[in-house]
């Protein structure tokens, strides 16, 4: 059976669907700071941006640009009704004290044991350096990864052990790819959904680690 993945925004509307109520949540560089775009208006999340801005809404339309509001990635960002800025200090005091319910990162690749590499190792790579990613990672109370599912040459990015370097160790939780959504458990991968026409067949041979 035919299967058509997702889109970067078809992942972050992914992602969006799955995060509660009431949760505070910070969103990494790249496809994760979408997410912030498709969480309907009338669900309450509250949306971090380690730069000093709690409360980050959708992206501004193109005439509504406000020049000074910006998240971490200095992506141009909106405020909603009762977001707020703080210290830069205060930030990464709530980044790295364990107040963050969750936490969406992109990243390189992600081990079955939910060790996560997500910056760099050569400089003809996007992201030349960790940030803060290391400090979110093992901060906040969970950590979603969105990513897609192998690399531009068809490599698998869900490992048996990443062979980049390391930004934190056993930290992921959930990971959702543009053709599925999968948990990281004691027991390795569990698949939890797939794209329409995707079989485990076919989600497996795209994937170095095992599968369940």
């Amino acid at each position: 059976m035919a299967f058509t993945p997702l889109d970067r925004n078809g992942i972050a509307a992914r992602c969006a669907q799955d995060i509660p109520e009431g949760w505070l949540v910070n969103l990494g560089i790249g496809i994760p700071t979408l997410v912030a775009d498709f969480v309907p208006p009338d669900r309450e999340v509250i949306f971090h941006a380690e730069n000093g801005v709690i409360g980050v809404g959708p992206a501004p339309a193109t005439d509504a640009v406000n020049p000074f509001l910006i998240n971490a990635s200095t992506t141009h960002v909106t405020l909603r009704t009762g977001g707020s800025y703080v210290h830069h200090a205060d930030s990464f005091a709530i980044a790295r004290g364990g107040h963050l319910d969750l936490c969406v990162l992109g990243a390189f690749e992600v081990a079955e044991n939910g060790d996560i590499a997500n910056w760099a190792r050569s400089a003809d790579e996007p992201v030349k350096q960790v940030g803060g990613a290391m400090d979110l990672a093992i901060g906040a109370q969970r950590l979603w990864v969105v990513m897609e599912h192998t690399t531009k040459d068809s490599e698998p990015r869900l490992r048996r052990r990443c062979t980049y370097p390391l930004t934190a160790k056993g930290v992921v939780k959930r990971v959702y790819t543009n053709l599925a959504v999968l948990d990281v458990t004691p027991d390795g991968f569990v698949v939890r959904d797939m794209i329409p026409g995707m079989t485990l067949e076919a989600l497996q041979a795209r994937t170095e680690a095992k599968l369940a």
